[in-house]
């Protein structure tokens, strides 16, 4: 049954809140009487956080970790870990964002103002992300419109950018001296690249204007809110399956796709006993689901007050992990037939990261029958995959800014609409160093010091916030008074042991492991290093400063700052305060994110 305000279950009776003074009552009154927009339906809140889990890493990223780790037996490591880490953790970012009706600024400093930093911190990654991450689109819309000739461009070597001494129409296996014509054309017309990130090179136009096509994409899909953005994610989170099921129809009925099925899924056990195994399994699991970006939590704030997050999390995270299991099987069977073709074998051709949907299967779709079908589609595809990943992140930075600063910038800009036009702009502007001649090394060290370095810290901050300082008892509360039961011992084991020690686990492994940011055989300087890290701390450095602005803020003895700084503000006792309000049939007219801060 529901519990009521005055009913706190003895056992969480000792988490209850102090009675909240006159400024925080005067705030949640303030927050009680704005309205709060909802979603206009659930399906709407579900596709645009599938669409936003599910993306390119999904493509490339899991089925090489897959290949590399074991094959068949990776499921194993693979699955547990969407169990143990997964589907707990994006409940716990459901319960936040749905309870506290705020984004992660907002949100997480009611939870535990200590680190309160972290919420700002997960803003700053985001907009960073946003800034490089359209690239990859506009890699997309070069070859989508490339690929509507007679011929595919990449597929001959006779092209004024091939170098015809070591280009080869096929993949080169052994022959090290070699390049594919497909790798040329990545190398040596679409980016035109350098030697190094010394040598900018000056602009590849041609680049520069997809860039701008892109970010006119994006903006016309998020320049609405909710409006425009809900609406669009039935087409961009749903289209992608379409294609990967056609994909695998086509492919299997292709030469040697068995083979490359095979080598997909065929267990290699003893991988089960190597650690890094493990790790990796809980690494993909944890930055497919975009945890600790801000966007879950903000896009959950938007559901009704009692909405099934249990339901939607299980949703979300079986897609996510269905998408990349399809994904594997449609990759694997290209690569197979391309082995077949070619006398090669199949760990010849595979490789990791963008190169393989920009060269390996570009290449592929060169040899399919009917080409001139494929290659688009699988273009279109990579573009509905990115963009709606893209959508998430950007609203989180205008929203930020719309709701700490939107009385003054409002009064410059006017309307809503011209600071979303704004921010696509400075994204823009951030992003036009990636469409230099040596663009593709800049893309490289922002990725990964920022999807792999700064997201891991972040990460580790947010899950000690809410899981050992906040409190299973009080996050399970929360959770019991949306969904009127406590959540299983399933999940409050995972909460309280399992989901911060495999996030440790990942940090430490990470730490252990690490090397610098490399392109292939490249090296970059270490100026370019320091650049790198400086990337890092411009997200890092809000949890420490926003941890020391806490502690420096309260009063009495340190212990007892710090005994302060830990002790949440999030009113326990929140009620379905404007039902009324949470009318499905009266949707949200403001932005996606409107209270990101």
């Amino acid at each position: 049954m529901e519990v009521g305000a005055e009913k706190i279950p003895s056992g969480e009776r000792e988490y209850a809140l102090k009675p909240l003074d006159l400024k925080v009552i005067a705030e949640r009154t303030a927050e009680a009487e704005a309205q709060r927009p909802t979603w206009s339906s659930r399906l709407e809140f579900i596709l645009a956080t599938v669409g936003y889990a599910v993306g390119l890493g999904n493509v490339w990223r899991f089925p090489y970790l897959c290949y590399s780790s074991g094959g068949g037996a990776f499921m194993v490591p693979y699955l547990t870990m969407v169990f143990l880490c997964g589907i707990p953790l994006l409940v716990m970012e459901f319960t936040i964002g749905q309870y506290t009706r705020l984004g992660p600024v907002h949100a997480l400093a009611k939870i535990c103002p200590l680190l309160k930093g972290v919420g700002l911190a997960t803003v700053v990654i985001s907009f960073v992300f946003s800034t490089y991450y359209n690239v990859l689109m506009t890699w997309a819309l070069f070859y989508l419109f490339n690929s509507f000739g007679a011929s595919l461009p990449w597929k001959s070597c006779n092209n004024t950018w091939n170098n015809i001494g070591n280009c080869s129409t096929g993949f080169p296996g052994n022959n090290t001296h070699l390049q594919s014509a497909s790798q040329q054309f990545f190398d040596h017309k679409l980016l035109e690249k350098t030697g190094g990130i010394e040598e900018s090179g000056g602009l590849r136009w041609e680049l520069f204007g997809y860039l701008i096509i892109a970010w006119v994409i994006v903006y016309l899909c998020i320049f609405k809110g909710v409006k425009s953005t809900g609406k669009v994610v039935y087409f961009t989170a749903v289209f992608p399956y379409f294609i990967l099921f056609a994909l695998l129809i086509n492919n299997v009925q292709l030469p040697g796709a068995k083979t490359g099925i095979l080598y997909f899924v065929t267990p290699v056990w003893s991988k089960l006993f190597e650690v890094k195994v493990w790790v990796n399994a809980a690494a993909q699991v944890f930055n497919s689901l975009g945890i600790a970006f801000g966007s879950m939590i903000s896009m959950a704030s938007y559901n009704k007050f009692n909405n099934n997050i249990i339901r939607d999390a299980l949703i979300v995270s079986f897609t996510n992990s269905f998408t990349s299991i399809l994904a594997g099987f449609v990759i694997f069977s290209a690569i197979g037939y391309m082995a077949h073709i070619h006398h090669l074998p199949v760990e010849n051709i595979y490789t990791d990261g963008p190169g393989l949907v920009f060269v390996v299967y570009p290449e592929v779709l060169s040899t399919m029958p009917v080409f001139q079908l494929w290659a688009p589609l699988f273009f279109i595809m990579l573009l509905c995959l990115g963009l709606d990943s893209q959508f998430a992140t950007v609203e989180v930075a205008v929203t930020f800014i719309k709701d700490e600063f939107g009385p003054q910038v409002l009064r410059f800009l006017k309307r809503e609409e011209l600071l979303t036009l704004a921010v696509c702009i400075i994204c823009f502007l951030l992003g036009i160093p990636h469409v230099t001649k040596g663009g593709i090394y800049v893309f490289q060290l922002m990725d990964h010091y920022t999807a792999v370095v700064s997201l891991v810290f972040l990460a580790f901050f947010e899950v000690v916030a809410i899981c050992w300082i906040f409190g299973v008892p009080r996050l399970s509360f929360m959770n019991e008074r949306m969904q009127v039961k406590t959540p299983n011992i399933y999940f409050r084991i995972c909460w309280l042991v399992l989901c911060p020690t495999l996030v440790l686990c990942i940090l430490t492994s990470s730490i252990i492991q690490y090397t610098p940011a490399h392109y292939g055989k490249y090296k970059y300087p270490v100026w370019a290093e320091c650049v790198g890290w400086g990337v890092s701390l411009v997200s890092i450095i809000w949890v420490p400063l926003g941890a020391i602005h806490e502690i420096y803020r309260n009063k009495g003895s340190l212990l007892q700052r710090l005994k302060t700084a830990m002790t949440p503000t999030v009113d326990l006792d929140a009620e379905d305060l404007l039902p009324e309000k949470q009318n499905l049939d009266n949707p949200a007219s403001e932005t996606l994110f409107t209270s990101i801060a």
